[in-house]
């Protein structure tokens, strides 16, 4: 059985549809790229995910249960699913620390001792538990979106979702993110990253899906679609990309 389950997920502002009859199946430990161009749908697709956009219509599940379900517990949902931003969204008076257990205190219920000695490991697993009393402000790119990753982790998610969170770094920061990503894979999380790194797609994942105008218009092994792919507008996409 599937982790995540999309089926016929639709979301629209006004006129605009954004996910039309969108689905999409992920195994749990599997490594879903997201491409496209921009305004394809990827980024709402995750925040509908994780429940931050009310879909229109369709279905969501994870892990069997249906998470577009109005009686669904939003908070419950959304604690066993990690997200990250390309623009970090750290609150820039806390601390790391401070940054890493706000949500699981206030949100969810942890206890305090407990959502600090979580929030430290984290912080020490991506390296930054010397960094843990300073404030965002006072670190690198590099460093402010492996301190959002640890965030996301401190709920030791089932699932992560990542939304171009390379894309705001410089280029040398760039390799430090994509190593814990690759730390991430070979422990087996679930992932859907939004990237236009096409190289570290080719490496890290599992299954490559293109989307184009809210549709999942091609998907398959990342040989298959970065080397070989078969719509003509994913081939436009990647000719694009690559100049």
């Amino acid at each position: 059985m599937s982790l995540l389950s999309l089926r016929g997920v639709r979301k629209a502002y006004g006129d605009n549809v954004v996910l039309d009859d969108f689905g999409l199946e992920v195994s749990e430990g599997e490594c879903v790229v997201l491409i496209g161009a921009s305004g394809s749908g990827k980024s709402t697709l995750l925040r509908c995910i994780n429940l931050l956009e009310v879909v229109d219509d369709g279905v969501i599940e994870l892990a069997g249960t249906d998470i577009t379900d109005p009686r669904a517990d939003a908070d419950k949902i959304r604690s066993t699913i990690g997200i990250v931003f390309q623009s970090y969204n750290l609150f820039p008076h806390l601390s790391v620390l401070d940054n890493a257990t706000l949500a699981p205190i206030r949100v969810h219920g942890v206890p305090r001792d407990e959502a600090r000695r979580r929030a430290l490991e984290m912080l020490d697993r991506v390296g930054l538990r010397d960094k843990a009393d300073a404030r965002p402000d006072d670190l690198s790119g590099g460093q402010q979106q492996r301190a959002a990753i640890a965030r996301a982790l401190v709920n030791s998610p089932t699932l992560m979702l990542l939304d171009e969170i390379t894309s705001a770094l410089d280029p040398e920061l760039v390799g430090e993110v994509l190593d814990l990503l690759r730390d991430l894979r070979s422990e087996g999380m679930t992932m859907l990253i939004c990237t236009h790194e096409m190289a570290f797609a080719r490496e890290i994942a599992d299954q490559v899906c293109f989307l184009h105008q809210g549709r999942l218009l091609e998907s398959g092994p990342p040989a298959q679609v970065l080397d070989n792919p078969s719509q003509p507008r994913t081939q436009e996409f990647l000719r694009r990309i690559r100049t």
